[in-house]
């Protein structure tokens, strides 16, 4: 990936992982090893709404974010956490990540237990369902990524798109949607809720993002598209022009 202002040519991952990225994955790898010593470390690690707020398991809103269900499942979490986290923690240094990094994950983790209460009528067993995961942290690192660096260009491998950065979070929501994967969708808004509104207060990155330039962002786009098709109409016409005049030159 690449981005203006940048020397061009295209890189797979950040050039350095800082110390405090590397902590972060050496713990929640050794959680996992736990887990798969100690079942128990999932049972009561994980949140479950009923478990904390009604039998007062506080410590659930921290601990389920060091928690994995799967090899895939820490193994994704991780690749985003060195893909985008490496650079953030680069340029804001290690105490002011694993702050963001931490109220992002544990504002999920709240958000998470007490949604289901608000939705009761409608999905009752909400309240017995265990989450786990570092989702919820990683959604507000990518959103603080996204707001600090909008317009470097990301390209995906499969499949093979390039995008701006400020249409990461976007573009996730919508894959993980047509996943149809059993993913706690509520967790990673509730960490790019948590993230934006850190964010905001602290007036750090572009915070202040609105809907109104989101917007004018996909106007430009569109814009842009349509530029395109012109000078492919006019590369197409070009090109048809060429070839009559060869026509004319070899017959």
């Amino acid at each position: 990936m690449y981005g203006r202002g940048q020397q061009p040519g295209m890189r797979i991952g950040p050039p350095i992982t800082p110390p405090i990225i590397k902590q972060i994955m050496i713990a929640n790898a050794l959680v996992y090893l736990a887990q798969q010593v100690v079942p128990a470390v999932t049972f009561y690690g994980s949140i479950a709404p009923m478990a904390f707020w009604q039998y007062g398991y506080l410590w659930q809103p921290f601990s389920y974010m060091w928690l994995h269900a799967s090899l895939l499942h820490i193994g994704m979490n991780m690749f985003m956490l060195w893909m985008f986290g490496s650079q953030l923690a680069l340029a804001w240094g290690p105490k002011r990540f694993l702050r963001f990094y931490l109220i992002c994950g544990v504002g999920a983790g709240l958000i998470i237990a007490t949604y289901p209460y608000l939705i009761y009528t409608w999905h009752p067993q909400g309240l017995t369902e265990y989450t786990l995961g570092a989702s919820g942290a990683i959604y507000g690192v990518l959103l603080a990524y996204s707001l600090t660096w909008p317009d470097r260009t990301l390209m995906l491998l499969f499949p093979p798109i390039a995008f701006r950065a400020i249409w990461l979070i976007p573009g996730l929501f919508v894959m993980s949607m047509m996943s149809g994967q059993n993913i706690s969708h509520i967790g990673h808004l509730g960490g790019v809720i948590v993230g934006w509104l850190y964010l905001r207060r602290k007036g750090h990155a572009n915070a202040t993002f609105s809907w109104s330039q989101l917007k004018s962002r996909w106007k430009r786009h569109q814009m842009r598209k349509k530029l395109r098709e012109v000078r492919y109409h006019e590369y197409e016409a070009r090109r048809r022009d060429h070839d009559r005049d060869d026509d004319r030159r070899y017959h």
